[in-house]
Order: structure tokens, then sequence, then C-alpha cells
């Protein structure tokens, strides 16, 4: 996976770096920067959306804080931001989220043969990186599998948006998550400089997620590891550091190795309906306590377990699920139950169809390479 890559990077990515940031992976999706387009402003003085950004007086601001609290070089950045663009078709994507469907239609696009087959060869591909995993976090392989799955389709829809024109576009451009985006702007900037990334190359989601498990910028930062020890944290090309790095990301969000996940629940008497969560909260409950009230699970589960009560739109009306701690986990990675089911359903597909033995819950540390 690894070629030769040479990433023509301005003098941004020099500024003040120390020389642990002096790293550049390989194979990074690179795409030609267009030449920076005249300067356009409306009539107003307001940004006009066809400018460049650097012509915007809020990204101006953006850039001087840059240079300020990361000792970025100013005029280099206003260079990469002259050749960006404010996309409105991101604007549109964020009011379209797959989470607004009941979780029948949901399902269908994650738990189909083209995906549970995808899995089954992506294991194949990449056993051995995932064996280590499971023994370095203590992640089955099958949930890493999954999250990738998901996310790209094992890597082949990582998102056709130039990350920094995705998050640029959020952070001035959507006020109802500005703060949250921009903050995830000044980390991507953060990562090229220490990956030596070109800011201007990498593509994502909408949002600006990257990579085969589609990290934010916050988590590459946080989470991505150098599983094969080459140097580079490439969650681009290289699926070992995207299997690493994903299983890094359960085990630091609180994943029990050897625990189970969900378990679809019965449910008798009229206890049950108050029961139900519909926040994203770690399950409260014991086994025990909820068998009491009417709320069993039809796997063999411990009665110490934790859980909490999920309940789901299925075709034919409501499916009711116990959530344990790992499934907890995983709507760490998204906050979403219906994400979390998804993956705990794909998974289990994955893992019949492979034929491959249940999780053993044996798992010792090893230390992994981290640029931040």
């Amino acid at each position: 996976m690894k070629s030769p890559f040479l990433l023509s990077f301005t003098l941004l990515l020099s500024a003040c770096a120390p020389p642990m940031m002096d790293r550049r992976p390989a194979d990074v999706p690179l795409i030609p920067a267009p030449e920076a387009a005249p300067e356009t402003t409306t009539e107003a003085g307001r940004a006009d959306p066809g400018q460049p950004l650097a012509n915007r007086s809020d990204v101006q601001a953006f850039i001087r804080a840059m240079a300020a609290e990361h000792g970025f070089n100013a005029t280099s950045l206003r260079a990469t931001f002259a050749r960006a663009h404010s996309q409105p078709s991101i604007i549109a994507a964020m009011s379209k989220p797959a989470e607004g469907k009941p979780w029948h239609a949901y399902r269908s696009i994650f738990i189909n043969s083209k995906r549970i087959q995808g899995g089954v060869e992506f294991w194949r591909a990449n056993a051995a990186a995932l064996a280590r995993a499971e023994q370095v976090y203590g992640v089955p392989p099958e949930y890493v599998i999954a999250i990738i799955g998901v996310e790209t389709q094992y890597g082949g829809n990582m998102g056709k948006y130039r990350v920094l024109e995705a998050l640029a576009t959020l952070a001035f451009d959507y006020p109802r998550r500005a703060a949250y985006f921009r903050k995830e702007l000044e980390n991507f900037l953060l990562l090229a400089r220490a990956e030596g990334i070109d800011p201007l190359a990498p593509r994502g989601s909408y949002a600006g997620a990257m990579g085969y498990g589609q990290f934010m910028p916050s988590s590459f930062r946080s989470y991505a590891v150098d599983f094969d020890g080459d140097g580079h944290r490439d969650i681009w090309r290289n699926p070992r550091d995207a299997i690493g790095s994903v299983a890094n990301y359960f085990r630091k969000n609180g994943w029990r190795p050897g625990e189970p996940v969900a378990s679809p629940a019965s449910i008798s008497g009229d206890r049950y309906a108050a029961l139900v969560s519909r926040q994203l909260n770690q399950p409260r409950s014991s086994v025990a306590s909820l068998r009491n009230q009417g709320v069993a699970p039809r796997d063999s589960i411990s009665d110490g377990q934790s859980a909490m009560l999920l309940e789901f739109q299925g075709i034919d009306g409501p499916e009711y699920w116990l959530g344990f701690d790992n499934f907890y986990a995983i709507t760490r990675y998204n906050r979403s139950q219906l994400y979390a089911l998804a993956v705990h359903q794909l998974s289990q597909e994955i893992r019949a169809r492979s034929g491959n033995r249940p999780y053993s819950g044996v798992f010792s540390s090893d230390p992994i390479a981290h640029a931040d």
C-alpha cells in the first residue's frame, strides 16, 4: 500500500513544526489545487459564495488566530484558503442525515449482502492486522470491520469533498454548529502540519470525516495510530493503520473486552414502557432488575451485567433490545442508537459468514505510536 507520494505543501506546513511532526503518510488522496479566483464580494460587503475563502473577513480572523495560537505562517495560510471555496451542497447535505429514518429503513442501508460479503473479504485480506488489534485493544475483528463497512464500505467510499472546504463551509456558513466545526478546522490544520499533508489534498465526507473509519480531525489527533510502525498514521490508504485506529478509539471510549454488546429482549407486563432508554446514557440497570420488571434478554447474559432497554421501529412493529456497556461504547463513535445496532448486527452477519470463531476476550497491552 505504501508507494512514494510527494506533496507540494507550502511554508504553512513547516512553520513552527517540531521535528516529531516531520512525517508524511504515503498515498493520501491528492487533488490538484486550483488557482486562486479573483476577489469578489457582494455590494453589501458580505462574502460571495463564489469567492475564495481567503477573501472573507471571518476566515481572515481565523487565520490570524491560527498564527497567534499555533504559530502558523499567516501568509501561507492565506494562500491555502485562497485556493478553497465554500460549498453550498454541503449545507444541503447536512439537512438529510440517515438517522432521520425509522430502524427498518435505516437497517436496510447497512445490513445487506454487499456489505456482509465485503466484510468477509476485508477480514480475509487483513486478518493479521485484525488479529493483532484484538490482542492489543481487546476489540473483536468483526466490530472493527463493521465500523469500516458502515462508514465507507471498506474504503470504497471515503467521500468526495475536500476536507478543508467541508470544514470551512460548516465553520463559517453553518451557524448552528459553527463553533464545533471551527474547532475541527483548527484540528485539521494541526494534523496536516503534524503529518506532512497538503491541507488541500485529503477528501472526506460533507462533514469533514476522513479515511476508512471516517475520523473527524479531533478524533484523528486523539485516536489514530501508526499500527504498522512505518512512521505514519495513514488512515486514507493503509488499512492496517485504519484498523488499529478504530480499535484504539473503541478501547479509549470504554470498550470492555469479553463483554456482550446487545441482545434481543422479550417483554411482558406493563412496566417495560417506562424503562425504554431514549437517551445515549451509559447502562445503569442490572439484567436482574430488568427481569424483575418484565424485560429479559433472549441470549444468555449474566444477571449482573449492566443494561438498558432499547426500542426500535421494525416493519411489523416495535423491536426490543438490551444494550450493554459495549453498545454504549459504539455510540461514542456515532451518537446514534440506530448506528450502534446497525454496527452490531452487521458484525454478527460478517462473523457468521466468515466462519471465524467467537471472540476470546483475551488482549494484552502493546504500545502503539501516536503523533500527537
